[in-house]
C-alpha cells in the first residue's frame, strides 16, 4: 500500500502539519510515480535501501513493498512521528536527522546501499556531491530532482547543463537521466518538472590513482567560473602553458569541452599538482 492524495492530506490535518516552504518539501501523491522509481531503483529482496527526506513515507512504503530493507531518513522533526505511524509497521527503520551531517560510516557501515530519494533543489547538489566524496558504502543512486538539477548531474562535454558537478560526478560515476515526473504528482503542486537520474559508482575513479582529486577539480572550479574564457586565461596562474600540449588539449579549448579524463590529463601534467612558480 502507497500513500493517495487523500491519504496525505489525511495525514497533514490529522498531526497539524503543513508542506514546508523553506525545507522544499512536495510529496508525492501518486502511488504509481512511487512505484516506477522503486522499479527504475532496480531494488529488490536483499537489497538495503536508505532513503533521504522520507516526508511522509509514500516512497519508503514503495520500496519496502520490492522486499528491500529501507531506512528512512528525516530532517524535520514535525514529520518524524507521521512517518512512523506509515512505515513502521511496514518495517521501515526510520532515523531523524540531517543528511549532509549524518555519520554515514557509523549509519550504514559497510556497503553496499542503493539510495533513492526525492531532494529538494537546495539540497540535491552538495548532497550528491558529499555523498560520492564520501560515502562509498553507496554503490548507486536513484533520486529525483528538479529537471535542471539533473541534467546538470548527467550532462557530458558540449551539453549545455555540463558543468563543475556534472565532471564529479563522471569521475566518480556513470550518470543517466532515466525519466520525467510532472508537477501534477505532487502536493502541493510545485512549478517545476522533476528528473529521475541513476547514478552507478565506478569501481574506481574515472581518472587514475597518480592524479590528486583535490588538484584536479580546484582546476575544474577555476575553468568553469570563467567557462565563457578560454583555458589558457581561466587557468593562468594554475597552468603552465607548456602543460597543454603535454596533455594534448588544446588552450583555446573551453572548459566545458573536456571529459573528466582530459581533466585528469591535464592536472597530471600540472607541476605535480603545484601552481607554475
Amino acid at each position: 500500500m502507497t500513500l493517495s492524495g487523500a491519504d496525505v492530506r489525511r495525514l497533514l490535518n490529522q498531526h497539524g502539519l503543513a508542506p514546508s516552504r523553506a525545507r522544499g518539501q512536495n510529496f508525492v501523491v501518486d502511488p504509481n510515480t512511487v512505484r516506477r522509481i522503486a522499479r527504475l531503483a532496480g531494488v529488490g529482496a536483499g537489497d538495503r535501501v536508505v532513503e533521504i527526506g522520507a516526508g511522509l513515507g509514500s516512497l519508503s512504503l514503495a520500496l519496502a513493498e520490492t522486499g528491500a530493507s529501507v531506512t528512512a531518513i528525516e530532517i524535520d522533526g514535525r514529520l518524524v512521528p507521521a512517518l512512523r505511524s506509515v512505515v513502521e509497521p511496514a518495517g521501515v527503520t526510520v532515523v531523524e536527522g540531517d543528511a549532509l551531517r549524518l555519520d554515514w560510516a557509523a549509519l550504514l557501515g559497510d556497503g553496499p546501499w542503493v539510495l533513492v530519494a526525492n531532494l529538494p533543489y537546495n539540497v540535491a547538489t552538495p548532497l550528491v556531491a558529499d555523498l560520492l566524496d564520501g560515502v562509498p558504502a553507496i554503490s548507486r543512486m536513484l533520486v529525483m530532482v528538479q529537471r535542471e538539477v539533473g541534467e546538470r548531474l548527467a550532462a557530458g562535454p558540449g551539453d549545455e547543463a555540463y558543468g563543475a558537478v556534472s565532471v564529479k560526478v563522471a569521475y566518480w560515476a556513470t550518470a543517466k537521466v532515466v525519466g520525467r515526473v510532472p508537477p501534477t504528482v505532487f502536493h502541493p503542486v510545485p512549478k517545476v518538472e522533476s528528473a529521475l537520474v541513476r547514478i552507478d559508482r565506478r569501481p574506481a575513479p574515472a581518472v587514475g590513482a597518480g592524479v590528486d582529486p583535490a588538484w584536479l577539480f580546484t582546476l575544474v572550479r577555476a575553468g568553469f567560473g570563467q567557462r565563457r574564457k578560454m583555458l589558457r586565461r581561466s587557468l593562468a596562474s594554475l597552468v603552465d602553458s607548456s602543460a597543454f600540449e603535454a596533455a594534448g588539449i588544446r588552450p583555446e579549448a573551453r572548459a566545458e569541452e573536456l571529459a573528466v579524463d582530459d581533466w585528469g590529463r591535464l592536472a597530471a601534467c600540472t607541476s605535480s599538482g603545484r601552481p607554475p612558480s
